[in-house]
């Protein structure tokens, strides 16, 4: 009788951990990378619930987000385009991705290499590129913005940012 209690004790316990593990990889994770983007269109995010890819904060809004696309579809996720810029430096898909950004005048998804970003704007990690459909005086092209960027030039570099807001 020991051993029979013995076992429905183990079959049971064994129980409550499939349960608990069933349970807890049914939740919803977070996102880091889709595949099967053929069509290299944007893809809508699941805020708060996709990692930016370079720095792995979760992505809070769509303003200023980018999409890199690999030739195979794969699609990458990042809340700053600085981010981006650090994470493409070294791909050897570099110049053959597709990148999307959100922008903050237009409010709608165009291409990266066509934006236009400006040098001050409050961005996810605080590098301050922020995206525009629409050049003005305060803009700088794409190519400048990747320079930039991995020169230093932007507003986490102290003497940058003193430079640029005077401050």
């Amino acid at each position: 009788m020991k051993k029979i209690l013995s076992i429905l004790l183990t079959l049971a316990i064994l129980v409550a951990i499939a349960v608990v593990a069933v349970s807890i990889l049914k939740k919803d994770t977070t996102i880091t990378i889709v595949k099967g983007n053929i069509a290299k269109k944007p893809l809508p995010i699941k805020l708060n619930k996709t990692n930016d890819t370079e720095c792995a904060m979760l992505i809070k809004t769509k303003r200023n987000a980018v999409e890199a696309i690999a030739p195979d579809g794969r699609t990458w996720f990042f809340d700053d385009p600085g981010c981006m810029v650090k994470w493409l430096v070294n791909k050897p898909f570099k110049d053959k991705v597709t990148l999307w950004v959100h922008t903050l005048d237009t409010n709608r998804w165009i291409d990266a290499k066509k934006a236009f970003y400006g040098v001050k704007d409050h961005t996810a990690m605080h590098y301050g590129f922020g995206a525009r459909e629409k050049e003005s005086n305060e803009t700088i092209s794409f190519k400048e913005m990747q320079l930039r960027m991995l020169r230093g030039e932007n507003l986490t570099n102290p003497k940058y940012r003193k430079k640029l807001l005077g401050i």
